[in-house]
């Protein structure tokens, strides 16, 4: 698996009335994403297998909490065993510089830190990391990937790029836009530093 700078989490419940999940994916691998977290955790384990089957032929599929044969890694919970990866690359979801430590020493390929600031798609979850929490879990992964989850704007991407993020994983600022391709544009760009 090659790891990108940004990270697309799926959750189809936010999308606007109208639009489909296959269909906001695709406008955004066409707009350049390359990796998508499906989520959708409320789909029994066949809907989600095949949901990825479908998505795979466009992007690269990560599968949240279970492995699924056509997904290129699992992304775990901050509470799972390594043993539920499988065998596959594996991230792991770290609220803090403690978490992030131990997912790495455990073998993380890549570790998403939550929330970094106030987030619409969970409320109330946190308290935020800021820059600051960021720095530490860069300096807890002594090189391993980290990216930055929860309340990312495209005006906070520089400044979590600054503090060490390899990049920057997103669900409800392109799920609910209403042009995700645009606004995964404007990600990478900033992820790019253009």
């Amino acid at each position: 698996m090659t790891t990108p700078r940004l990270l697309l989490l799926t959750d189809r419940r936010q999308l606007p009335d109208g639009r489909g999940l296959v269909d906001t994916i695709t406008r955004c691998t066409e707009a350049g994403a390359t990796t998508v977290v499906l989520r959708e955790l409320d789909l029994c384990e066949g809907e989600r297998a095949e949901l990825a089957e479908v998505l795979a032929v466009c992007v690269q599929v990560v599968s949240a909490r279970t492995a699924l044969a056509c997904a290129a890694g699992v992304q775990l919970a901050s509470h799972q065993p390594i043993s539920d990866a499988r065998g596959l690359l594996h991230g792991r979801s770290c609220h803090g510089a403690d978490d992030v430590a131990r997912a790495v020493g455990e073998g993380a390929s890549w570790v998403t830190v939550s929330p970094v600031a106030p987030s619409p798609s969970k409320p109330g979850y946190g308290p935020p990391l800021g820059t600051d929490g960021v720095r530490r879990a860069v300096a807890a992964a002594g090189g391993t990937p980290v990216f930055a989850l929860g309340g990312v704007e495209l005006a906070t991407v520089a400044g979590l790029r600054a503090a060490g993020a390899h990049g920057v994983a997103v669900m409800g600022i392109v799920m609910r836009a209403a042009d995700p391709a645009a606004v995964v544009v404007g990600l990478l760009a900033e992820l790019e530093g253009r």
